[in-house]
């Protein structure tokens, strides 16, 4: 009997879509979620840190951290994908990867740089300040 479990997913257009995304601005995170993540998660191995458990419906919500530059950290904040595992239907519900803001935006037009670090077209001011205040903090 295999013992893997499956992957579904709460809005899967729109998980793909952050997905994609990931991969196309941040390889790094990316590479760490398909090819090590994925693979330990369908064995059973959950990673990250346990957020919530329910007893009544066997399910456990995790936070798993994917690396990144530190200075996307400290202007976007942490990406982490979100799930949940249905322990005894050997389900893992992928629900979201956030900053799931500056993805959904990166999706919908091509996003510049500043230094290296992706600017939002919403509020680019405000990331060039936190990025420019950063810079002169390590000077």
């Amino acid at each position: 009997m295999n013992s893997s479990y499956i992957f579904e997913y709460q809005n899967e257009n729109d998980f793909r879509v952050k997905e994609r995304t990931l991969r196309k601005y941040n390889m790094l995170a990316y590479k760490e979620l398909v090819f090590r993540n994925y693979p330990e998660l369908r064995n059973g191995n959950f990673l990250g840190i346990l957020v919530s458990e329910n007893e009544v419906e066997k399910t456990q919500s995790y936070e798993l951290e994917l690396p990144t530059d530190e200075l996307f950290k400290k202007v976007h904040g942490n990406v982490r994908l979100h799930y949940t595992v249905y322990l005894e239907k050997k389900v893992i519900l992928l629900t979201n990867i956030t900053p799931d803001d500056i993805w959904e935006e990166g999706h919908r037009a091509e996003l510049t740089t500043y230094k290296g670090v992706m600017i939002s077209k919403s509020n680019p001011k405000k990331d060039i300040f936190k990025v420019n205040l950063i810079n002169m903090l390590h000077k």
